[in-house]
């Protein structure tokens, strides 16, 4: 047998404190630990606490103890990401990224140092960072540790941001001028308009894009990525990445079951809602989100609530307390939750997968967040595309265009209540091809994670290629 099979490889994980980024690494966690890892999973003081008063667990709780019980090696650590416990992180965005970028790599440095000279059984050998993290290749050398970059959105979003070269060059990049143009330049993506480009390539925040630049550089610099997507779902575009460095396509990274999670990762409470659900007939609920981060208007959330009374749909609203920048709480119509009493429930924040996966739920009204997406998928449940966003721009094309399991909300960004109505009755009216199409997406999904299925082969080769690279540093 090759010395390499009696490698137990122990892999610091360290997510950005962000609910879209948490979720994920928690899984990855589970899902190597169960391969024979060791796992030391890191969150920061501010995400335990949060998480710990949303489940309202005590404040030393492991959240991975249920794990540890069935035999999982994960180590729980919390570090400073630098700020006091009481910033505001959301209302000082800006500040906060200039701690992620400086202040929170001090931290990691110093938890990294100390975990090593403790000399751990067995020995540290692998970091597994966010792509969003700017300093992953640098603790990583400092170590002598494998370097891992875990991608959390789709490889297409990847892509892109690998090749904004070529955007500057062709003047597609952070330009209003050249909507009608189509993009066929870039490697694997056979074509793309410029603005379903990830914000950060038109005109996002400056201080928020010199940030993502400056993590994707980091990123390239990475022996390896492991991405959150399917091969068959972006074939030729993961195929474009490997030629730049290994990327393993290991999708979708979920729990065993995936609408049965066993760690709850929440940062605000959510109540469960399935009483509610049990009383409505199946397929005729819509569920509306946005997400745990997205900021709305007014006016977008007038409009769409004006398109729901005028769809007559039983629904599920999420509206977070904090959807508006204003900060302001009385953002419906007047009267809208007398006019849909019985048949509309509004909420602070839920359970997504238990709502997606309710058989009374037959559409999705999202901001198009990639976990949403790969949820939705696995649910079955098509999507109406509300991108604000980031990468939710590029994934609304994936949705919509490349997939065809979901119809757009309104288009460039212009919202009336009419429309929205219209494309609500598309989803909940099966007047389009989406439902069919996203019965034969979910079982891309789901052969993937077959024994057989690319994303395992994939998570199996991931393991033996960073297996070498430890033997190489040893």
């Amino acid at each position: 047998m090759e010395l390499k099979e009696h490698i137990q490889p122990h892999a610091v994980l360290i997510p950005v404190p962000l609910q879209g980024h948490i979720n994920p690494f928690t899984h990855l966690a589970m899902k190597l630990a169960s391969k024979g890892f060791t796992i030391t999973f890191v969150n920061t003081e501010s995400t335990h606490q949060r998480i710990a008063k949303a489940q309202s667990l005590k404040d030393d709780d492991n959240p991975f103890s249920h794990e540890e019980e069935s035999g999982l090696d994960i180590r729980y650590a919390r570090i400073s990401d630098g700020f006091p416990l009481s910033f505001d992180r959301r209302a000082n965005a800006s500040q906060f990224m200039i701690g992620l970028t400086h202040v929170f790599q001090a931290h990691v440095d110093d938890f990294i140092e100390n975990l090593v000279l403790s000399k751990p059984n067995p020995p540290v050998s692998c970091i597994i960072t966010d792509s969003f993290h700017v300093w992953g290749s640098t603790i990583a050398k400092k170590y002598n540790l494998v370097n891992v970059s875990f991608w959390t959105e789709p490889a297409t979003v990847l892509t892109v941001f690998y090749n904004t070269d070529l955007l500057k060059r062709n003047s597609h990049f952070g330009r209003h001028d050249k909507y009608d143009d189509t993009i066929s330049y870039i490697p694997g993506i056979q074509a793309i308009k410029p603005e379903d480009l990830p914000s950060y390539c038109q005109d996002a925040d400056p201080n928020e894009t010199k940030y993502v630049f400056k993590c994707i550089e980091d990123a390239q610099k990475a022996d390896i990525v492991i991405g959150n997507t399917v091969q068959e779902l972006e074939s030729s575009t993961i195929l474009a990445l490997q030629e730049q460095q290994p990327f393993y396509a290991i999708g979708p990274i979920c729990p065993t079951n995936f609408t049965k999670k066993t760690i709850s990762t929440n940062l605000l409470p959510a109540t469960d809602y399935t009483n509610w659900l049990n009383n409505k007939q199946d397929g005729t609920v819509l569920y509306i989100s946005f997400g745990s981060l997205v900021n709305l208007s007014k006016q977008d959330i007038l409009e769409i609530a004006q398109g729901i009374l005028i769809s007559k749909v039983s629904f599920i609203l999420v509206l977070r307390h904090n959807i508006l920048v204003s900060g302001e709480r009385n953002i419906l119509p007047l009267g809208f939750e007398e006019e849909t009493a019985g048949r509309g429930l509004v909420v602070p924040w839920c359970s997504q997968l238990a709502i997606l996966s309710h058989p009374s739920v037959r559409g999705f009204l999202t901001h198009c967040g990639w976990n949403s997406i790969l949820e939705s998928i696995w649910c079955k449940v098509p999507m109406v595309c509300f991108p604000v966003s980031g990468d939710q721009l590029t994934n609304r094309k994936l949705v919509v265009d490349d997939w065809r399991i979901g119809v757009n909300l309104c288009t460039r960004g212009l919202i009336r209540r009419e429309v929205v109505a219209e494309n609500i009755g598309k989803i909940m009216n099966n007047s389009d091809e989406s439902r069919e199409n996203i019965d034969k997406t979910k079982m891309i999904l789901q052969n993937a994670l077959s024994d057989e299925g690319s994303s395992e082969k994939n998570l199996n080769q991931f393991i033996q290629d960073m297996k070498n690279k430890i033997l190489q540093k040893n």
